[in-house]
């Protein structure tokens, strides 16, 4: 395929960004715990529920927390929890995540630096989780990423959760380019199905729950990491340059 000419990289956070496991892990055993209301039983049937494994503080990839949303697995804690689903448990649920995701927080190796490096080579970056905003927020600015930021969201953002495409052609709109300039760099099969709805660039990272061989089929690129991402850009902006001139 010929490379692209890209102007906009937004990016995933968990699984990609932070540490999927060493973050959520640790922030979901508390949260359980506080939501069960010293329920050892409910407790424990909430684990179950969201294929937790208490011992080890880590969820199974089976897992409706890996790439979803408390939208999307409300559901299931009101029904363990003998509560009714909607608005007011997923906020309750979303604050909780967001003060122990943050003060669990695990950066992948060193994204600041990543980031920088890719704002200096002059591109617009973002970040699009199906998080909520607000932790995606605190998260950024707890790693010092928000100065190299044009655009972060959520899956309470208004733009919908991924897979659908709406984070993306809402990135975008923001910086002003159309969704073939933009990759969005991901873990997981949702982020790179919201990729390819959208007309962007799929690259997938190998810093999550899913296997290459998972990834590889829906990803235009595969890298390790997001740190092997500065110097595999110029290769491809190098490559695109010379397609251009010999066109």
């Amino acid at each position: 395929m010929p490379a692209p000419a890209l102007k906009g990289l937004l990016f995933d956070k968990d699984g990609t960004l932070i540490d999927f496991d060493r973050t959520w892990g640790p922030a979901a055993y508390e949260v359980m715990r506080i939501m069960a209301q010293g329920d050892e039983a409910r407790f424990r049937a909430l684990a179950e529920a969201n294929h937790f494994i208490i011992e080890e503080r880590r969820f199974l990839r089976t897992s409706p927390l890996v790439a979803g949303s408390s939208q999307s697995y409300g559901a299931l804690w009101a029904q363990v929890l003998g509560r009714e689903n909607g608005a007011e448990l997923h906020a309750e649920m979303d604050d909780l995540f967001k003060h122990w995701g943050l003060q669990k927080l695990s950066p992948i190796g060193e994204p600041l630096a990543v980031l920088a490096e890719l704002a200096q080579d002059g591109y617009r970056l973002g970040i699009a989780t199906n998080d909520a905003e607000a932790s995606a927020l605190v998260q950024a600015e707890a790693m010092g990423l928000a100065p190299h930021l044009d655009y972060v969201v959520g899956y309470d953002s208004g733009h919908g959760g991924k897979p659908e495409p709406g984070m993306v052609l809402g990135f975008a709109r923001a910086i002003g380019a159309s969704p073939a300039e933009v990759a969005l760099i991901g873990d997981s099969t949702h982020d790179l199905h919201a990729a390819r709805a959208a007309g962007a660039v799929s690259i997938a990272v190998l810093t999550g729950p899913a296997p290459r061989d998972e990834l590889e089929p829906h990803a235009d690129y595969v890298v390790e990491s997001i740190a092997q991402l500065p110097a595999f850009l110029r290769g491809l902006g190098a490559r695109a340059e010379t397609e251009r001139r010999a066109g």
